[in-house]
């Protein structure tokens, strides 16, 4: 795979990560203004169970799709053809095993109704879109997947508008959420069938459920910790308090997929780099995925940190004003998650699968606790700050864990997070009544970095000027030539 196919890769991505985040932020809106802060909480809940037996009709399966298809003998018909097959399996016993829990756990008969409406379409959805997703992030075709994501972004604006229109209810709303995705997931599904002809005939392909177990626990770990907050903070925060720390973490969240998009463009060709043992290669590209998206990450995290409140009065309302804190707080996931998702993925695709499902572990465990402790002493500030302390003890593991992180500390993560921090707080102290000031000093900061870090400049240019990436790397003039 060359340079010019990750850039367009990347192109396809972010336009339609970029267009599908302001729709979903549009949708967010839609629903702030037709539930009140306690359904929104009792919505979270069930967006939030909805996630996790989402994950389980996949556990970890993507990834072993992408492994094995990324091999040169991989006969691509039947590895997608017993993925579905799988996929169904799952499906059936996942509703049945997860709604006798939500029964067994939960009393309220309004929250238990909110579930049912919410999860049935969007679980099923959820399955049908990662079909899609999967294939095409599979064969590199970007452009397909970003339809899957537009489609669903598209659906979920139209049901809630609707909604909203007729000021329905909230279980008629959460179903409606949920329906947006089932209709996504079915646009992918055509998709696919249009590329490969799928046939539940064909022979299974036990390679892909090779040392599952290991990506099952590592996707599972990495589903469950956004989701942890609201199962956790509904025992120390009331329904309220836990809809307005939903809000900001849904606008951090929603945001994330713009940097997030580098991550799914350059995953699959980490993967055959190190397949192919080119070692060193595969290291110069993920240093270069891990400083895109740590620049991307910053450019956001600046915006809503200084205009936290500008943003949430705009959007929301003066009804919403208290989460603006937690979401200034929360402004700083946007460079730890950019960080931590590259590092990660540098793992992964070494075969150090094991370190990263490690790293994920301790931060579910140390989420459950920060959550219930921050939360209570502080609750929704608490809960933010929570938050950023998980990140933080992700990232250093992911760096601890990786062979290569003398290298990468030196050329990404020192320098970066140090212009990064002393930045945030000088231009906070100075200018902090004059968010527009300081946004435009701090993006100036940013294209500085850009500018110094030689490296990254001679990663850049060849695209000025319509040249190659690649070439530029397989010389020998990549990260290893310099640091900033």
């Amino acid at each position: 795979m060359n340079g010019k196919t990750i850039v367009k890769n990347v192109l396809h991505l972010f336009y339609s990560t970029a267009f599908s985040s302001i729709l979903n932020l549009v949708s967010l809106i839609l629903l702030a203004k037709n539930l009140d802060s306690e359904n929104y909480g009792m919505f979270s809940i069930a967006l939030a169970i909805a996630m996790v037996m989402g994950y389980f009709t996949d556990i970890g399966l993507s990834v072993t799709v992408l492994r094995e298809g990324s091999k040169k003998e991989a006969n691509l018909e039947e590895i997608i053809s017993s993925y579905i097959k799988i996929r169904i399996a799952l499906l059936f016993t996942i509703f049945l095993i997860g709604f006798t829990a939500i029964h067994l756990v939960y009393e309220n008969q309004e929250l238990i109704k909110i579930m049912y409406f919410l999860i049935i379409p969007m679980v099923l959805g959820l399955s049908l879109q990662s079909v899609g997703i999967t294939y095409f992030q599979l064969i590199e075709k970007m452009q397909y997947l970003g339809i899957i994501r537009i489609s669903s972004a598209i659906f979920l604006v139209i049901t809630i508008s609707v909604g909203t229109l007729f000021s329905v209810d909230s279980v008629i709303i959460s179903f409606l959420y949920g329906f947006s995705y089932l209709l996504a997931g079915i646009v992918g599904l055509f998709l696919v069938n249009k590329h490969i002809k799928l046939s539940f005939k064909s022979p299974f392909q036990k390679s892909i459920l090779y040392k599952l177990w290991i990506f099952l626990l590592s996707g599972l770990l990495m589903m469950l910790l956004p989701q942890v907050g609201p199962i956790v903070l509904e025992n120390t925060l009331t329904l309220s308090q836990l809809g307005l720390f939903a809000i900001a973490f849904r606008i951090s969240a929603a945001l994330y997929q713009v940097p997030g998009v580098i991550a799914g463009a350059f995953y699959p060709a980490l993967f055959r780099l190190y397949n192919s043992d080119k070692f060193n290669l595969h290291l110069t590209l993920n240093i270069l995925q891990i400083k895109i998206m740590s620049l991307m990450g910053m450019s956001i995290t600046f915006v809503l940190f200084f205009m936290s409140e500008e943003i949430i009065l705009l959007l929301f309302g003066q009804t919403w004003i208290h989460a603006a804190d937690a979401l200034q707080i929360m402004s700083l996931l946007l460079v730890l998650q950019s960080i931590n998702i590259a590092l990660a993925d540098g793992l992964t695709t070494q075969s150090k699968q094991n370190y990263r499902t490690l790293v994920q572990f301790c931060s579910v465990v140390s989420a459950i606790f920060l959550f219930s402790y921050l939360s209570n002493i502080y609750l929704v500030l608490g809960a933010a700050m929570a938050c950023i302390c998980i990140e933080t003890i992700a990232l250093i593991g992911f760096w601890i864990s990786n062979p290569n992180r003398g290298a990468i500390a030196k050329k990404v993560l020192v320098p970066y997070l140090i212009i990064f921090g002393i930045s945030l707080l000088g231009i906070d102290l100075l200018f902090k009544s004059k968010p527009v000031v300081a946004i435009i000093l701090s993006l100036l900061i940013l294209i500085i970095m850009v500018l110094l870090d030689k490296v990254l400049i001679r990663s850049i240019l060849p695209y000025c000027s319509r040249s190659k990436i690649w070439r530029v790397i397989s010389k020998g003039k990549g990260f290893d030539s310099g640091t900033m």
